[in-house]
């Protein structure tokens, strides 16, 4: 019995197969048995240093073996990880923990410039670092927590208390997070470990930062078999042949990730010259993959299996779609499936009446994996949610994705686009409206407008035109600095263009649409 925790599974092989890798990292291996004790031992550190059930524990670490024990470490001590995206700027790490309450951190020594650098609104303890005098936290190093016993501590967690909240974009440019407990955490990485067949001989890449979603499959679908999850190295994964080169030596089995990785692994990843035999099958998900490239890829890889995967993150998993064989010449987008198990969706129009066969509307979504909401956000969870009544004598409440998609006479979705300003750009979510409200905050601009153009790579790329006032007068590439100092690196627009006025609509408003039309048009001139 593997309990009713993400985390049970580790304490379970550590039992039973307590030699077999848990991770590997660069030629690293950690085995359950040292995973387990590894967890226990930072578990009993943090309740020692008074975290309590549901407190939220910030992660702030690169790529490695003591990622997997920071996150077990946090769950086993009945809190609930918050990734902290190592790459963001200071001013946005701020903000989610100000937002998040958090007031303990695991780190490692080599982020000790960044954690310098931050000065929340609250004290905090961070474990992993050897700190050093005017350090602006209390410094647990780990020799301090590898100490500690080795028995997991004596808490108590229920099912439906928090497991993780993960930060994304807001419209108002104030991140937002989502809430997720171990009951919907446990439904998603068992739906995924049941889909793709996991076995304790896979060895699953984990492509994807622990900030983005994708990666809640490699950690916790792979432990619920014992298999083993191949930590990818950051510089890894912005070189193409390299990540071949690493399926080929860690006999990788399963990869999630979104399409511009792998049009890129197809385009430059040097393919003829590996053995990729070890890869069975292939999950991608967060944006469209164009049938072109996915054809060609499956026609690289005729033995893999490959899986369009569609859900926010607020709903993980939520729908799929198991590709079969691509005609030539059939440039149709990929379905995104039907709902996946412990799943239900409606299909509603502008006033929430149901939509037929054919009709385009906005996808709800009713999951086991559905998020609790966001944090500190009422406001927003009374937009999201949608709730009527259910056969039963409870409401079923449902999520409003914001995805417009309609269903085929075959039962099968297709994704027609975003309701609102949200876009995907190389699997990241991005909200246009926070990337004009980061534009806008330099004091020099008077108005900026964000929009999205293809990048001839099968995403799309953001590029930005500003209007400036006549006092300050900064160029393109000062605004381009100021929007890096606010924004993730993903959402950093491509260029930005100075304009003396933009243009506009009928009504008054910036026409972000003729932006794009007019961006599109000379590019192809």
């Amino acid at each position: 019995m593997l309990g009713f925790h993400v985390h049970s599974p580790v304490a379970h092989f550590a039992r039973e197969t307590p030699d077999h890798p848990a991770f590997s990292f660069a030629g690293e291996e950690m085995t359950y048995a040292e995973l387990d004790a590894a967890s226990n031992r930072l578990a009993n550190a943090l309740v020692e240093r008074g975290i309590r059930g549901q407190d939220r524990v910030g992660i702030f670490l690169r790529k490695g073996l003591d990622l997997g024990v920071a996150i077990y470490g946090v769950l086993k001590a009945g809190g609930a990880f918050v990734p902290l995206d190592p790459f963001l700027p200071t001013e946005r790490l701020e903000l989610i923990l100000d937002d998040c309450g958090i007031r303990h951190v695991v780190s490692s020594d080599t982020m000790a410039a960044a954690l310098g650098a931050l000065r929340p609104g609250r004290e905090l303890t961070v474990f992993g670092v050897s700190g050093g005098e005017g350090a602006p936290f209390e410094a647990v190093p780990w020799d301090a927590v590898r100490a500690q016993p080795q028995a997991p501590p004596d808490v108590r967690i229920l099912d439906l208390d928090l497991a993780y909240i993960m930060y994304t974009s807001g419209s108002t440019g104030v991140p937002k997070g989502m809430m997720h407990c171990h009951r919907g955490s446990l439904a998603y990485a068992r739906w995924g470990a049941q889909h793709v067949g996991l076995g304790a001989g896979d060895r699953v890449a984990s492509h994807a930062p622990l900030h983005f979603d994708l990666s809640i499959f490699d950690f916790f679908s792979t432990s619920q078999v014992g298999g083993t999850v191949v930590l990818v190295p950051e510089p890894v994964t912005k070189f193409p042949a390299s990540w071949t080169q690493t399926i080929e030596d860690e006999r990788i089995s399963v990869v999630f990730t979104v399409p511009f990785t792998l049009i890129e692994m197809l385009e430059r990843g040097a393919m003829a010259e590996r053995d990729l035999s070890s890869l069975r099958w292939v999950l991608f998900g967060g944006e469209p993959f164009p049938p072109k490239h996915l054809r060609a890829l499956m026609g690289a890889l005729p033995d893999v299996r490959f899986t369009n995967v569609y859900g926010p993150a607020e709903a993980p998993s939520c729908t799929c779609y198991d590709v079969p064989a691509l005609r030539d010449g059939d440039e149709e987008p990929i379905p995104i499936g039907t709902v996946s198990e412990n799943s239900s969706d409606l299909v509603l129009d502008d006033d929430d009446a149901e939509c037929g066969i054919g009709e385009e509307g906005e996808l709800l979504i009713r999951s086991t994996t559905l998020t609790l909401g966001y944090w500190n956000r009422p406001d927003l969870n009374e937009r999201v949610f949608h709730t009527r009544e259910g056969l039963g004598p409870f409401p079923e409440v449902y999520f409003r994705t914001g995805d417009l998609v309609v269903r085929h006479a075959d039962g099968l979705l297709r994704f027609l686009g975003r309701k609102d300003r949200m876009v995907k750009t190389r699997g990241h979510r991005v909200e246009l409206d926070e990337v004009e409200a980061a534009l806008a905050s330099h004091v020099g601009v008077t108005e900026a407008a964000a929009f999205v153009v293809p990048d001839g790579q099968g995403s799309r790329a953001i590029l930005a035109a500003v209007t400036l006032t006549e006092r300050e007068a900064p160029d393109a590439a000062d605004v381009l600095r100021h929007a890096r100092t606010k924004l993730p690196a993903y959402a950093v627009p491509r260029e930005i263009e100075v304009r003396g006025e933009l243009p506009r609509t009928t009504s008054g408003k910036i026409d972000r649409r003729r932006l794009a039309e007019d961006r599109t048009t000379t590019s192809e001139t």
